[in-house]
């Protein structure tokens, strides 16, 4: 093998030395740990110990962490990772987004974050110190044997990211210019994925990995409470970690659907993706868990159920990392990372936990204090019990069908979404969990711990109901939802979300008395409210505009409906919904290609079009991964109107912000097409049907009589949805081949078939094109989304009751 003629590669060296330092030290900190917990006298001088090695595996990751930064900004590409991830075009402000793109950077900012938070806890876990951190310690070892990157016994260990290009693609080894010393200068990178080119891939990842991270704080807890036997004494300082947790993952979950409706192409912001299903389902545990602690803290003894929802929601981010990472959900997800041969390490990572879980409770299950009495129907605590039990089938049912996957590979089944898809799925088992959840959290504050008052209780909700009834009757009787059918299941939904935001405001009202210290629970809960009625009402409302009246798409192939897609010629004027809509033509922009669509509104008094706005949806080019369409949106206060490119001609030149017009005699393209194949000219599209080779004795003695006679059937597609038949022919008279030309003078076009390959049934047409003007031309869809603003306000509002309630539970700690 060629080694590199270059410099730099010490830092790979040393990356490689503090990796093993980092995951020698997190094993010594847990080992350490571990002995100060079981040698109570030595226990001073273990944790000593602990301290100091916990120390110097964060001290080695945060270099780590510098290293891998340095090397992508100075684009040293001698290193595999960095050639994967970045590339010499890249804009520097997605230096972050190619650092944790991959999994090794996306392994290193997890355990970032748990250096962080370790941290934390040796100055502030006080006597809980050790076994919180021997747990802590021991997810840092598993994490780092991620990054390894050696083998035992032809078994690879972890994926290095500093591991050589040349040690990593021996292909690259033989290329003439990585013998030269100047191979850098000429060498570029892979790039970063154009889908993840946005300014969200730089503050998303990192908010949702710091949620990740924190919920191995109450699972830490809850083991360091199975181990030592103190049931009851964990959950005081797990809380404030738990509700921290909670949102922390909650925003960044929430900045995921974001993201995904501010620039990817599926309109809307959440697709019931397995990888977004996989974040959800431990945030919907970790909820469930937090609240049941709640109840223990008033009295309850439900210690069981804690430590079950606790440190199931830890096993779930182990489980979602082991469905993202291993490659087993590559077919059904857009998001999951491609297979780097670690899915058995990861599954041990993940079996060791639970087993250990399992060895704990199973241990200590007598032993854990419990109710001896049932709950009264009247109390608080009862329903925030059966909450918490909903949040748990909720997450049941989410994680079982994102896991069709593995069992299908398991049991060999073949288990399905069904024909509706994953949406349809999905919402049929979520909308009544979210129904019966809402209306829990609009009526459970209003009741008492032990028991409540019935006559009171009511007399304290009827305003709420009474207004809820009135609301919901108006809205539904405008959007159509009273008849029976899935439209009355919106109905009761949007009951229940009115009833969550009214309830709760008017018990911070007339409870609180507007006291902002107590009502972090209360904004939270207003905030989901208005998370789900905004989500119901901009989906079930939703309104596709784009429709195609006077042009044609379905040309392009099925997936062009003209029910659901515009062809807009550019600058022809053309209604869709209430606008008028025009397409000015393309820019380039860097690596993307601008398209610009006006919207006019016709004014009936002065007898012509007002200019309303313009959007610019565009398509990021990008040669080695595929181009990729972003959408551009107007935002309205009652709604959005959401649009995307879905076809255009990128293969015309792009300069300086004028599309070329090109005034050529001719221009030939050549094609290689079979029976079905579609050739696209610069203002028709050609369908190649069928290969004739009989006819009429007068057609072939008008041809001298050849001995071979072949013709292309192609019917032709121009933009005025004229379609029309032609059929160029290919002959032999004497040995002698000869071409007969079909033309179409009005589109400029002449067509020969002039090679034929009977053996593989394929054709070689020839396409001159006589081009005048420039028939520039897009196909767009676009989607009117009404209320959607009401699901954003609904999201900033719970991040901040959530926010709230971490700065209550600090306080109280």
């Amino acid at each position: 093998m060629i080694e590199y003629v270059g410099e730099n590669l010490w830092i790979g060296n040393t990356g490689n030395l503090l990796i093993i330092l980092s995951f020698v030290c997190s094993i010594g900190a847990a080992f350490a740990y571990f002995k100060s917990v079981s040698a109570a006298e030595e226990s001073a001088g273990w944790k000593t110990i602990a301290r100091k090695l916990f120390y110097a595996h964060a001290l080695s990751t945060l270099l780590l962490i510098v290293l891998l930064f340095v090397m992508i900004a100075n684009h040293m590409y001698q290193y595999f990772y960095v050639w994967q991830h970045s590339n010499n075009s890249m804009p520097m402000r997605y230096i972050f987004a190619c650092f944790w793109e991959g999994q090794e950077g996306s392994f290193l900012l997890w355990s970032f974050w748990h250096i962080i938070i370790g941290v934390i806890l040796t100055r502030t876990a006080k006597e809980w110190e050790a076994p919180v951190m021997a747990v802590v310690s021991m997810v840092q070892f598993f994490l780092m044997s991620m990054l390894l990157g050696v083998y035992f016994l032809d078994y690879k260990f972890g994926s290095n990211p500093f591991l050589q290009l040349t040690r990593e693609h021996p292909d690259f080894a033989n290329l003439p210019f990585l013998k030269m010393p100047d191979y850098l200068s000429k060498f570029d990178g892979r790039g970063l994925n154009p889908l993840l080119q946005n300014y969200w891939m730089t503050i998303h990842p990192p908010t949702l990995f710091l949620g990740f991270a924190l919920t191995v704080v109450p699972f830490a807890y809850a083991i360091a409470a199975l181990w030592t036997k103190k049931y009851t004494d964990w959950q005081k300082p797990a809380l404030a970690w738990t509700f921290a947790g909670i949102s922390i993952l909650g925003v960044g979950i929430l900045m995921g659907g974001a993201w995904a409706y501010e620039a990817l192409s599926f309109g809307g912001f959440w697709a019931w993706d397995p990888v977004e299903n996989a974040s959800l389902v431990p945030w919907l545990v970790l909820v469930a868990g937090a609240h049941v602690m709640i109840i223990n803290k008033s009295g309850r003894k439900s210690f069981h159920l804690s430590f079950i929802l606790v440190i199931l929601s830890f096993l779930l981010i182990l489980y979602s990392t082991f469905l993202t990472r291993s490659g087993i959900l590559g077919n059904s997800s857009v998001h999951a990372f491609t297979d780097l041969g670690m899915s058995g390490q990861l599954l041990v990572y993940l079996l060791f936990f639970v087993f250990l879980s399992i060895f704990l409770i199973a241990k200590n299950y007598k032993q854990i204090p419990h109710e001896s009495a049932d709950d009264k129907l009247w109390s608080r605590e009862f329903w925030m019990f059966i909450g918490s039990l909903v949040f748990l089938l909720s997450a049941f049912q989410i994680i079982f069908s994102t896991s069709y996957p593995v069992i299908n590979k398991i049991f060999g089944t073949n288990m399905a979404l069904g024909a509706g898809g994953a949406i349809k799925h999905y919402n049929s088992w979520q909308l009544p969990f979210a129904s019966i959840i809402l209306l829990l959290m609009a009526f459970a504050q209003f009741m008492k711990y032990k028991q409540t008052d019935s006559s009171y209780f009511f007399k304290k909700i009827r305003l709420s109901i009474s207004l809820s009834v009135l609301i919901t009757f108006i809205v539904s009787y405008l959007f159509g939802w009273l008849s029976f059918g899935s439209e009355l299941l919106y109905a009761f939904l949007f009951f229940s979300s009115a009833f969550a935001v009214i309830a709760n405001a008017d018990y911070f009202v007339s409870m609180l008395k507007g006291k902002f210290d107590s009502a972090g629970a209360s904004i939270a809960h207003i905030g989901f409210g208005l998370l789900l009625m905004g989500a119901l009402i901009s989906t079930s409302k939703s309104e596709i505009i784009s429709k195609n009246y006077k042009m044609d798409a379905e040309f392009l192939g099925k997936e062009f409906s003209n029910d659901e897609n515009i062809t807009l010629l550019k600058n022809d004027t053309i209604q869709m919904g209430d606008y008028f809509v025009v397409y000015k033509g393309k820019r380039k922009e860097g690596i993307n290609v601008v398209y610009e669509i006006e919207y006019l509104k016709f004014d009936e008094l002065k007898k012509g079009f007002n200019y309303e706005f313009t959007l610019s949806p565009f398509i990021q080019l990008n040669d080695r991964m595929g181009n990729a369409p972003e959408p551009d949106t107007r935002h309205f206060l009652y709604k959005d109107i959401y649009t995307h490119v879905r076809y255009a001609d990128l293969s015309e030149e792009v300069n300086n912000g004028t599309r070329h017009e090109h005034d050529e005699k001719e221009k030939t393209q050549n094609y290689t097409a079979e029976v079905g194949d579609t050739i696209f000219a610069f203002n028709a599209i050609m369908v190649l049907e069928n290969i004739e080779t009989k006819f009429d004795t007068a057609f072939l003695s008008s041809l001298k009589n050849p001995t071979i006679a072949v013709g292309a059937k192609i019917k032709v597609f121009d933009f005025n949805k004229n379609e029309r038949t032609i059929m160029p022919l290919y002959t032999i008279y004497d040995s002698i081949p000869r071409v007969y030309e079909d033309t179409l003078t009005d589109l400029g076009l002449r067509i020969a078939l002039w090679k034929i390959n009977p053996a593989e049934r394929k054709f070689d047409i020839s396409v001159m094109e006589t081009r005048k003007k420039a028939s520039d031309f897009i196909v767009m869809k676009a989607v009117v989304f009404p209320g959607i603003n009401i699901l954003w306000v609904g999201c900033l509002v719970m991040a901040i009751g959530t926010f709230m309630a971490v700065r209550k539970r600090l306080k109280q700690q």
